[in-house]
């Protein structure tokens, strides 16, 4: 699920609204103007905007038949409003069965993308009413107006939409944050759309130096984290350890302090600090710590047993 920040076809100086395109476009972002205009000229006319603009989607508008033709032979997508929209701000008028009907049918014609559902201008139960029309249209559904809290962001993802517009919130400075400055609402909104949608980090750096400091035992790998199926182990190693393979894994030795002799049936191999060596599953190796202690980071998968469980090293 995106989140769309558009500007509209009221407001803004027709330069500024070419400037702020421009701005978007050199961001690598996309680009989306939303009709607002609910008469027929008005609404040609901002179609006819958004084609010298270059917007990438055009948003909202009810005259679909007058919009098609100015659009034809562009690269627009266009996303109009489905069901009947009525006033400034527009309220979203007519029954969950009406706006499910009217939104297949505007769905199928040939030029249309998407659709722009004005949700929360519905007086209808409007979790039933996105999921309804999301239900009924393959073609993507952003959710609009009003859309001003991480709850209702939730039920936006829950409902299946595309995504969703928001503008008013943040320029009043309603949207749930630390301040109503602009970039505020902007960076609380893109944090909760980010929660929503799983995509916040629960981890922080880590220091090795603190990590291999928190602990003096041996020989004992610990997991420090794990990345999809594959652990990340912090060990100390002292002396010899004993010859052995592994069945099915492959292990990766990383060298943090120290240097680590790794004895294989055919050579030594002298790992120095900043370095690493794989042995693939299979292979015998002996590792044996050089110079004292030497601190290692191991990435193996999960499921390996280490060898350091069954025997003790010898010093």
């Amino acid at each position: 699920m995106c989140i769309t920040s558009d500007f509209k076809d009221v407001g803004l100086p027709f330069e500024r609204l070419k400037e702020l395109k421009a701005a978007i476009k050199a961001g690598g972002a996309t680009s989306y103007l939303e009709v607002v205009s609910l008469d027929k000229e008005s609404e040609i006319a901002s179609a006819k905007a958004a084609v010298e603009i270059g917007v990438d989607i055009l948003l909202g508008g009810t005259n679909v038949d007058a919009v098609l033709p100015v659009l034809a032979g562009t690269d627009i997508k266009y996303f109009p409003f489905p069901g009947w929209i009525e006033g400034h701000p527009s309220v979203l008028a007519g029954s969950i069965d009406e706006v499910v009907d009217g939104a297949v049918e505007l769905a199928a014609r040939e030029g249309v993308h998407g659709l722009d559902l004005l949700a929360y201008r519905s007086t209808e139960n409007v979790t039933g009413l996105m999921a309804a029309v999301c239900a009924a249209e393959n073609k993507p559904v952003i959710m609009a107006g009003s859309i001003g809290s991480r709850e209702r962001i939730e039920i936006v993802r829950r409902s299946g939409a595309a995504g969703f517009t928001i503008g008013t919130a943040a320029l009043d400075g309603d949207f749930p944050a630390d301040s109503p400055e602009l970039e505020t609402q902007l960076r609380s909104i893109q944090r909760d759309v980010a929660g929503v949608n799983n995509h916040l980090s629960p981890h922080a750096p880590k220091n090795l130096d603190a990590a291999f400091a928190s602990f003096s035992d041996t020989w004992s790998p610990r997991v420090a984290g794990q990345v999809n199926d594959m652990a990340i182990k912090l060990a100390k190693f002292e002396g010899v350890f004993v010859w052995h393979h592994h069945e099915t894994e492959d292990e990766m030795f990383f060298v943090h302090k120290g240097r680590l002799l790794m004895k294989f049936r055919d050579r030594d191999e002298v790992i120095n600090e900043g370095e690493f060596i794989i042995v693939q599953h299979e292979v015998e190796h002996c590792p044996v710590a050089l110079d004292g202690t030497c601190e290692v980071l191991l990435v193996e998968p999960a499921t390996t047993v280490s060898t350091a469980t069954l025997w003790t090293p010898t010093a």
